[in-house]
């Protein structure tokens, strides 16, 4: 079998150069480079997901073409006008949500760090209500996920902003009240960036991962419930 993808030295000093010359000049000259050091990596690894992921998590999907981040930022409503990512991101949707839709996994590389994590980081208000109504009706299981001995090994706590009372509509005393309280429902580790460079790379993503897909199935279920099932991957961003 091939040895797992990683990233090499070049990668990181790309990564840090970049962070330095956060330019569209800049970056356009070097656009080949970034292209052999910094994205080919990512897309071995996202490749290497793709056939991993279909016995741990088929629903899950990974595509160079649609997994990883473009680049260039949209700075059209930010005060922030720096053109250029000074990472390299991926993120893995479920198959019949879009991409920036409902529960995934994300991947990052950066020249300080590597944050492998999952979850819902951003839900619709409709999405956040449909997730706690779940929560609230199926709290053993839920905390069968997230309060296991693996899943906490791996991800740490459940993490996530959240309200200070129990939202509109459950009791105050409800037992899943801490739960419900989360606006954000994530896991999450990070690690050195050198990480990125070692052969327990791919293993530490892979554990990751694996840990955090029945939290990503979970919160998805009601968001999924009585769709039909996609018939290609979710166009990328």
């Amino acid at each position: 079998m091939a040895a797992a993808p990683r990233f090499t030295p070049e990668s990181l000093r790309f990564l840090r150069a970049l962070r330095r010359h956060n330019d569209r000049e800049w970056f356009r000259d070097r656009k080949a480079l970034y292209g052999r050091t910094v994205r080919a990596p990512m897309a071995a690894v996202v490749e290497r997901l793709d056939r991993d992921f279909r016995s741990i998590a088929p629903e899950l999907v990974a595509s160079p073409r649609t997994s990883i981040y473009r680049i260039y930022r949209d700075t059209r409503f930010s005060e922030d006008k720096s053109p250029l990512k000074t990472h390299v991101a991926a993120h893995f949707p479920w198959r019949g949500l879009g991409k920036n839709e409902g529960a995934g996994l994300y991947l990052e590389v950066n020249a300080e760090a590597v944050l492998v994590a999952g979850g819902m980081y951003a839900p619709t208000t409709a999405e956040l209500a449909a997730v706690r109504a779940h929560l609230a009706g199926n709290l053993t299981r839920f905390r069968s996920i997230v309060e296991a001995p693996g899943f906490r090994r791996a991800a740490g706590p459940l993490q996530g902003d959240r309200l200070q009372r129990v939202p509109r509509g459950f009791a105050k005393d409800h037992p899943a009240a801490d739960y419900l309280r989360f606006r954000q429902f994530l896991g999450w580790r990070e690690y050195p960036a050198a990480l990125a460079l070692s052969p327990r790379f791919y293993s530490t993503v892979l554990r990751v991962f694996r840990a955090l897909g029945p939290l990503v199935r979970f919160l998805n279920e009601p968001l999924l419930a009585g769709r039909r099932p996609a018939a290609s991957a979710a166009p990328g961003s």
